[in-house]
């Protein structure tokens, strides 16, 4: 391995930063560290908190040698403004931790979903365009990240790529934003008490609207072309799958586990799901499954929020490939891969994927 290219993946052990480390390790000429913990063995981990600024600057202090960043950190907030606020503090404080270390940095990779073209305040006209979707007004915490990485860039600190998935799909748990462990979870539960499989959003949602996924793994590959492309230097790029509609998607979902689907039946998995604690209790014990306390397992109420959404989610892909990244990918392999390696970890029930399995090998 060379040092030459020294990555720092803050947000390691999200749904991005966990695909990030996994891909940067396997491509095997980088040397990796992580922000604050990482699921990957064998990764130096940096243990700090970005919103204390000296604190970062301390725990930074031997990471001078760091040539790209990977920044996937989040911390929510319900206040918008206070979310812009701390979240535009964190990535500043590492900036400044960096550079007093006397890190050359050659880029940074930011990562930002679809709220920065607004669909968390209403539906928003798809589909959605890197360089002509106007923003909108009031805070928006990428907003924020996005005009710092510019000042910075303009100074000659450094260059910045970003990247915009949305719904990100991976095979950790205890993330709030993993639809793959929503669905997964559900179709468990729904197996478990002898239901057939029924989409809990909106009918609208189910039918009628287009939606999109971005696979984790897919999204660690498409990372480091735009550390290190030149074509990716200081651009913004969407990352989705080809859209879909969710009553073929959940279809074949069911297939693929083995389960009968009927008609959707709306409700609220914030308010219902929780009341299966005991049930999921039964079901792990009987499958042996990782010991995830049951409501930090799944974030129900992000299910809720993907299954009404009631407009299209639609972001062009035409700007990315015309730069250079054409890989592309099945939304449906993408959300059955990540179902069957979450049952492989134990997270959920393993299923039976034989006839998805004989798809691929036939087709």
């Amino acid at each position: 391995m060379t040092d030459s290219k020294v990555a720092l993946v803050v947000g390691a052990s999200g749904i991005i930063g966990h695909a990030l480390v996994e891909t940067l390790v396997e491509d095997g000429s980088w040397k990796v560290r992580a922000v604050r913990r990482t699921f990957v063995p064998d990764v130096e981990t940096l243990n700090l908190d970005l919103t204390d600024a000296q604190a970062t600057r301390e725990a930074l202090a031997g990471a001078g040698d760091t040539t790209h960043v990977f920044y996937a950190a989040l911390k929510p907030d319900a206040n918008l403004g206070r979310e812009a606020e701390v979240n535009g503090a964190m990535l500043r404080s590492l900036l400044d931790g960096l550079k007093a270390a006397g890190a050359k940095l050659q880029r940074v990779v930011h990562y930002q979903g679809a709220k920065v073209y607004g669909v968390h305040l209403g539906p928003s006209t798809a589909p959605f365009y890197e360089d002509e979707t106007p923003r909108h007004v009031g805070p928006n915490f990428y907003f924020n990240q996005e005009d710092l990485l510019r000042e910075r860039a303009e100074q000659g600190e450094f260059e910045w790529s970003i990247l915009r998935p949305d719904v990100v799909v991976g095979d950790i748990a205890g993330n709030p934003m993993n639809i793959a462990l929503v669905i997964g979870a559900f179709a468990a539960l729904s197996q478990e008490t002898g239901v057939p499989l029924r989409f809990p959003g909106s009918v609208k949602t189910y039918r009628g609207v287009l939606a999109q996924l971005t696979d984790a793994r897919w999204l660690a590959r498409a990372s480091l072309w735009a550390a290190l492309d030149p074509a990716a230097r200081n651009q913004a790029f969407n990352l989705v799958g080809e859209p879909f509609r969710w009553e073929r998607i959940w279809h074949k979902v069911g297939e693929a586990l083995g389960l009968e689907v009927a008609e959707p039946l709306p409700f609220s998995l914030a308010k219902q799901m929780p009341e299966m604690a005991n049930i999921w209790q039964r079901l792990a014990d009987r499958h042996g499954l990782e010991s995830v306390p049951f409501e930090k397992l799944v974030g129900w109420p992000f299910g809720d929020f993907i299954f009404n959404t009631e407009f299209d989610m639609v972001s062009d892909m035409g700007k990315i490939r015309r730069a250079g990244f054409t890989e592309a990918v099945s939304t449906e392999d993408c959300l059955i891969g990540a179902l069957r390696r979450l049952g492989e970890k134990g997270y959920i029930p393993r299923f039976n994927d034989r006839t998805h399995e004989e798809r691929l090998i036939n087709a």
